[in-house]
């Protein structure tokens, strides 16, 4: 155990710093544009972060938990291992973006803005009470407001901006009055003491209103049906790594938050009489996938249909919530979840980097402005590839072996029904995703697009990427065990 137990939230800690020591930098330098310290800093703030989670992991700090300021922060594998997702995520991002913003202004606050999301996103993990859920979402959702609005000359950044702001202060608001009411009922906004109040309450009505509503704030963190509609717009009009690190990065501390949550504050032979949530969640999971995939299908556009795919994935990892029965291994689904997370921070952070790669070479956005690129580009388009093939879920990258604890899950649950539409709509992917290696490497080339120039960061970050991506799938092994240990440890 490391000494003294504030230093457990050292991931934490190194995001704030990094980005107190972005904001001095720009101080004495300000306004300089396309400054290598600047994404140096960011990138290697976030890989220092990333590299003391791994080791708290691999050092077994977590185990037994940390727990500070009279519980309000947790630290335990759970919050580590999501940790790792979010600062493996902001790394690449960090890195492919020196060449994305080149000679655009406001570089520093570009990346200020990053790390403080991400310090968001760490603190969401470890979370031990609403409140301080609550508090760590705004921080992270706030800086991605700005974020996602970055681009001040293009109508549809602005725009896009502009939605996700509004929409997300709807959805803050609906969550905080769910935290109002799960308070009223319990007494307490500590996530373990919430547990205890709520069993057997006198008030199953507002306790299951409040549930409801507590959930609600997941789904539109988490970019779930019915809460979805902000995703494709913010997206499609944010600056493509931010489109990456929203919907690899952000969707992932929303379910680190919604897994501790649900499963901690709401045990289900607790608040049956009030509210079914996990009936609630399969419901959810089922609409996501299907909505998700099923618009995916119908979209020209490539950045819209990551979108859609995104939406879709969401509905795959909330299965590791919708399969908590009370029948099978509840820490087998769970970690299947968190592992899915893991993968799909890499091919699907990837795949909207390599849009930003294509972006740069004047390649537009729609299937057709993709043709024959694979002539102008062959081992950039290997790793679109892969990360296409990959989160269909074929056995190319670690997303083969992810979706398959997942659906594995739901049938040891005794929740079969969930693994086959899981499965129908990992077919459907197919589909869509094809599309995009078949523009690439089948049709005729397009006219007019040049590959003159490989951006060094920006290629390196989508290598990186698709590296990660195969690796994962003979190595997943070695991350499964630690994210079913900690998803069990949660669980018991």
């Amino acid at each position: 155990m490391i000494s003294p137990d504030w230093a457990a939230t050292a991931p934490t800690l190194v995001l704030g710093v990094t980005a107190l020591v972005l904001f001095a930098f720009d101080s004495i330098d300000p306004g300089s544009s396309n400054n290598p310290v600047l994404a140096g800093i960011a990138f290697v703030g976030a890989l220092a972060a990333m590299g003391v989670s791994v080791t708290y992991l691999l050092v077994g700090v977590g185990d037994p938990v940390v727990t500070l300021y009279g519980g309000q922060l947790v630290v335990d594998g759970m919050a580590l291992f999501f940790q790792v997702v979010f600062t493996s995520v902001t790394a690449l991002v960090a890195l492919a973006s020196y060449d994305y913003l080149e000679d655009l202004r406001y570089q520093a606050e570009y990346y200020i803005l990053l790390t403080l999301a991400a310090t968001g996103m760490t603190l969401m993990a470890s979370a031990g009470s609403l409140a301080v859920g609550f508090v760590a979402l705004e921080l992270a959702s706030l800086p991605s407001y700005a974020l996602v609005a970055f681009l001040k000359d293009n109508r549809g950044s602005v725009e896009a901006g502009l939605k996700y702001f509004l929409i997300g202060a709807l959805s803050s608001a609906v969550f905080a009055y769910g935290i109002s009411l799960v308070y009223a009922v319990s007494g307490s906004l500590l996530i373990d003491s919430v547990a205890t109040a709520v069993r057997d309450t006198a008030l199953p009505g507002v306790l299951g209103i409040g549930v409801l509503m507590v959930l609600g704030g997941f789904a539109f963190k988490t970019a779930s049906v019915p809460f979805h509609f902000w995703a494709p717009e913010a997206y499609e009009g944010a600056p493509a790594p931010i489109s990456a690190f929203l919907s690899s990065a952000s969707k992932a501390a929303g379910f680190a938050l919604a897994f501790r949550v649900m499963t901690v504050a709401f045990p289900i032979e607790g608040v049956v009489g009030a509210i079914d949530w996990v009936l609630a969640v399969q419901v959810l999971a089922v609409v996501t996938m299907t909505l998700g995939n099923f618009a995916a299908a119908t979209q020209e556009n490539v950045k819209r249909m990551l979108a859609y795919s995104s939406v879709g994935h969401a509905g795959y990892v909330l299965i590791g919530l919708a399969a908590l029965t009370g029948t099978g291994d509840g820490g087998l689904v769970l970690g299947a979840g968190m592992i899915h997370l893991l993968v799909y921070g890499f091919m699907n952070t990837g795949a909207f980097l390599f849009i930003a790669l294509a972006e740069h070479w004047g390649v537009g956005r729609t299937f057709e402005d993709y043709n024959g690129l694979a002539t102008r580009a062959p081992v950039a388009c290997v790793a679109m590839t892969v990360f296409m093939f990959s989160l269909a879920g074929l056995p190319v990258g670690g997303g083969f072996v992810s979706k398959y604890y997942l659906f594995a899950g739901a049938v040891n649950a005794g929740v079969w029904w969930l693994a086959l539409v899981g499965a129908v709509n990992s077919a459907l992917s197919l589909f869509y995703y094809s599309r995009v290696v078949k523009a690439m490497w089948i049709e005729e080339p397009a006219d007019g697009v040049e590959v003159t120039s490989y951006p060094s960061t920006l290629y390196a970050a989508v290598m990186a990427a698709a590296v990660a991506t195969v690796v994962l799938l003979p190595a997943l092994g070695l991350f499964s065990g630690v994210a079913f240990d900690a998803a069990a440890a949660v669980l018991f």
